[in-house]
């Protein structure tokens, strides 16, 4: 069904105006018309006063890998959501040359487990037809990984790049961008993107901006050093011009609470002088990630093979006791500013140790009798650094501060691996944002909150054509009522969300009376 009226339905057009009751004519896939009895002809969907709002943008998430394997992305389209943006962090399965497929491969399962051979890429134009060759239920906007492009002309070095090796990973990154990837990822916490000198990123922003293509950022520090970490990705995009999309903007930790309106007050300025920058966030206090982010990055070198070999040894296990049980030491790890008990155990590869999923390390530790670092170190090798977590480790005040900001757009941040415990936000953020957070803690109007989902990011990514509700525009649609309301926890976090009765990508249903139907008319979509 690609045309049909909408008949008596609220529009919430994703500009932040005020909802109207109003008639949708949709035909070929585009929306044609919007008005008051609109006359009837062929199919009529009765909204029957619920709102009718452009399909959710998820402008960050992880959801690389998932595609291939679930392409009906059933959590995602059953909260609305009909466009979402992977390769964030600078992880991406693209690109690959002879020699580094089994690296990335490695870099990505310790982020989402175990992958296959045939499951990295040499070129976006690779991964891109892999998906549509298979058909997927929503639209898929991919930036490329910094770590693929570092693992392909470096590996696993923890050293500058050479000129020569710089010309090489712009010529590589060239290529991805010229074939439609939307811009350039980095992730500068996590090696190998976190061995890259100014030169290395200036060169690659340098690419990215001459293509007018996005550059985003996990920027190096949400900690201690966040204002001088977002100095660092303004001053790359000031001297590339590329425009900017600071990735979760946030900041971890107790004794750096408070410091959201500060980092704000860096964005605005940035955006007064000339710089387009603006950033994503999901509405949780906790965060997720891979158990390696507690481990310091110089300890990364030569990958997560020679991270094993080193913790098998008594200098590498003083090392790493050292970089986090020692407060004057240099690296200031998670740990020492949450604590074992705020890091909960999500997901793990090895059989054997899915009895921890759910529980925090402490727990974990105390329920194999062992101390918090013993335990993680027994997690690293057992589980071949495949183990994920939640921390818990944001203010209220400072998320809040951020998701209600004018720069703001809605990201998940999710890390999807079924079977596992994962951080809730994979199946409840957009419902959290247009419910709870909107009805119950006012965070926001509807109007607002729908934009922030919707206009936002698809500006910010250049989609032209999708993002709101008016004439000519392709009818990717949400139809939802007032329950809205997210359902999963970080305890059951799974749960599909309430509210939800029909979504719409290109005009064709793939939710319809609250339960998916299998079609799958997305595509992996190009700038």
């Amino acid at each position: 069904m690609s045309d049909f009226l909408i008949r008596n339905a609220r529009v919430v057009d994703g500009t932040g105006a005020p909802d109207f009751n109003a008639d949708v004519r949709v035909e070929n896939g585009r929306i044609i018309a919007i008005g008051d009895s609109l006359p009837a002809s062929g199919t009529v969907v009765d909204a029957g006063g619920r709102y009718l709002a452009p399909g959710f943008i998820d402008a960050h998430c992880h959801d690389d890998l998932i595609c291939l394997r679930e392409p009906e992305r059933i959590e995602k389209i059953m909260q609305g959501v009909t466009s979402l943006v992977v390769g964030n962090c600078s992880f991406s399965l693209y690109p690959t040359v002879p020699g580094s497929a089994d690296n990335l491969r490695q870099h990505f399962a310790t982020l989402l487990g175990e992958i296959s051979a045939d499951e990295v890429f040499d070129t976006f134009s690779s991964y891109r037809d892999a998906l549509q060759a298979q058909g997927i239920s929503l639209n898929v906007i991919s930036l490329v990984g910094h770590a693929a492009l570092r693992l392909a002309v470096l590996g696993y070095d923890d050293r500058p790049a050479t000129a020569e090796e710089r010309a090489r990973m712009q010529q590589l990154l060239d290529q991805q961008l010229a074939d439609g990837a939307f811009g350039l990822s980095l992730g500068l916490v996590y090696p190998p993107s976190a061995y890259a000198d100014t030169d290395e990123l200036q060169a690659l922003a340098q690419t990215t901006g001459a293509r007018g293509k996005i550059l985003a950022a996990h920027v190096r520090s949400y900690e201690g050093q966040l204002i001088e970490s977002i100095d660092e990705f303004l001053g790359l995009l000031e001297t590339s011009r590329a425009p900017g999309l600071l990735s979760h903007l946030q900041a971890a930790g107790r004794p750096n609470w408070g410091k959201i309106p500060k980092a704000i007050a860096q964005l605005e300025a940035a955006n007064a002088r000339g710089v387009d920058v603006s950033f994503d966030m999901y509405p949780y206090l906790a965060g997720s990630s891979y158990m390696l982010q507690l481990v310091p990055p110089a300890m990364h070198a030569g990958g997560v093979q020679a991270l094993m070999a080193a913790l098998r040894t008594r200098e590498g296990l003083a090392e790493l006791r050292r970089s986090i049980e020692d407060p004057n030491a240099p690296w200031i790890s998670k740990v020492a500013m949450i604590g074992w008990g705020n890091v909960r155990i999500s997901g793990t590869s090895n059989p054997a140790l899915k009895k921890f999923e759910g529980l925090d390390m402490q727990q974990a530790a105390d329920q194999e009798g062992s101390a918090p670092f013993d335990f993680m170190v027994r997690m690293i090798l057992e589980d071949e650094g495949q183990t994920t977590i939640v921390m818990f480790q944001l203010d209220k005040d400072d998320l809040r501060a951020a998701c209600t900001h004018d720069l703001h757009m809605v990201g998940s941040d999710g890390l999807p691996r079924p079977g596992t415990k994962p951080h809730p936000r994979a199946f409840g953020t957009f419902p959290r944002v247009a419910g709870r957070l909107r009805r119950d803690e006012h965070w926001f109007s509807l109007p607002d909150a729908v934009r922030r989902m919707t206009s936002v990011a698809a500006r910010r990514f250049g989609l032209k054509d999708r993002g709101v509700i008016a004439p000519g525009m392709v009818a990717d649609l949400v139809l939802f009522d007032e329950t809205i309301e997210d359902r999963a926890t970080f305890d059951d976090p799974s749960q599909l969300p309430a509210g939800i009765e029909t979504v719409w990508v290109a005009g064709h249903a793939v939710v319809q009376n609250g339960k998916p139907t299998g079609a799958r008319p997305g595509r992996v979509l190009t700038n």
